[in-house]
């Protein structure tokens, strides 16, 4: 599946809080912080209004979701 090129951070974070249990930790400037309760691993997210392809991979390859899994759910 195609990654499409307006992805926004915003929108990153909406699919992480609702699908995959991170949740708000903090934000900082133009980055927000996501956290699982549950683990200690932290994901940060800029806010930017289009996030570059390697960016948005790096996030999910540091959250551990699949590229086509988490296009389905945008």
């Amino acid at each position: 599946m195609k990654i499409p090129r307006n992805i926004s951070g915003i929108e990153v974070i909406k699919v992480l809080v609702k699908y995959y249990g991170w949740e708000v930790y903090r934000r900082q400037g133009s980055h927000v912080t996501l956290k699982k309760r549950s683990e200690v691993e932290i994901l940060t997210v800029p806010l930017h209004f289009q996030l570059d392809i390697g960016t948005f991979l790096a996030i999910l390859r540091k959250a551990n979701i699949e590229k086509e899994d988490f296009l389905k759910k945008l």
